[in-house]
């Protein structure tokens, strides 16, 4: 059993009892589910995950004036729940990571990730939040909100960039893995240059992912899942997927400069797709101030580097 199917259990079979029990006049005020850090709340989580953060649980949350009010007779309860279940746990919880589960303020979750208290209202605020803190306050699963206090925001911010802000990361994309996959990995190769040389072929690949993540309008994990979670996009997520296990396999040499102008070409294939570019340039940093032309904001127009 995966973690999200083991919480949604958990909690039909003991929350919700000790909800309508104690907590009845409330119960269509509490948000609950499974959503934030760990392998369980993407359904990556296996048995070598069980060893830490993993086991019966799953979250409250509450609206700033039931958390200040009702949160810590709900938390207590929480805690006495049973701490085994269809024959896992007790959840083991590593030091620091103990605010995972149980109840907690809408507000204090939110911004615990994005830094904001409120949803993010104008480009300057979307574009200090990583995109892997994004990930992982929009994955996992709600149970339970009746109010949609907690769902809204998740909504707003599952509704993705402003186009500006996507456009002006693709842009980026472009030029870092021009730089890393098109250019300077061959370079390094030919120098017999082996940390650089691998160091620009996987930053290449992490550009490459990311880039996919844009390309679908998704969020990318952290490193740890960034490769796996890229399989399930449906946007060139399986192909790229694929070719990038196989780059990492061959042999340095002129198979893995192929590799890595295939996928160039399939990613610029889908800009001119999606209307992003119209150059016919081989080459993804000649694609990179295309993009970036089509930003209506003047001041994000106006900056262009290839590591914002």
């Amino acid at each position: 059993m995966q973690g999200l199917q083991l919480a949604k259990s958990y909690f039909d079979t003991h929350g919700i009892p000790m909800l309508q029990d104690a907590f009845g006049d409330m119960i269509d005020r509490i948000a609950i589910g499974l959503v934030g850090p760990g392998s369980e709340c993407y359904g990556f989580d296996d048995a070598i995950s069980r060893d830490h953060d993993w086991g019966p649980g799953f979250c409250l949350w509450l609206r700033q004036e039931d958390f200040a009010a009702r949160g810590a007779d709900l938390q207590a309860a929480y805690r006495r729940l049973p701490t085994m279940f269809a024959g896992f746990g007790p959840r083991r919880t590593s030091p620091g990571e103990e605010g995972r589960m149980g109840v907690m303020s809408i507000e204090e979750f939110y911004s615990r990730y994005t830094g904001l208290d409120h949803p993010p209202r104008d480009l300057r605020e979307w574009l200090r939040i990583p995109d892997q803190n994004l990930s992982v306050c929009t994955n996992g699963m709600v149970f339970h909100d009746p109010a949609d206090t907690f769902s809204a925001w998740r909504r707003t911010l599952l509704a993705y960039y402003p186009e500006d802000i996507r456009r002006k990361k693709i842009a980026s994309h472009c030029m870092i893995m021009a730089q890393t996959g098109q250019y300077n990995l061959a370079r390094t190769l030919k120098r017999d240059e082996s940390f650089a040389s691998r160091y620009a072929e996987l930053q290449f690949c992490r550009d490459l992912m990311s880039m996919a993540f844009l390309l679908n309008r998704q969020y990318p994990p952290f490193y740890k899942w960034l490769h796996r979670a890229t399989r399930q996009l449906p946007i060139l997520g399986a192909v790229i997927h694929e070719r990038i296990a196989a780059l990492l396999e061959v042999p340095d040499g002129e198979e893995k400069i192929a590799i890595i102008e295939t996928l160039c070409g399939m990613v610029i294939d889908e800009l001119h797709r999606q209307g992003l570019s119209d150059s016919d340039s081989s080459f993804l940093l000649d694609h990179g101030p295309v993009v970036q032309a089509g930003i209506h904001n003047p001041e994000l127009r106006k900056h262009f580097n290839a590591f914002n």
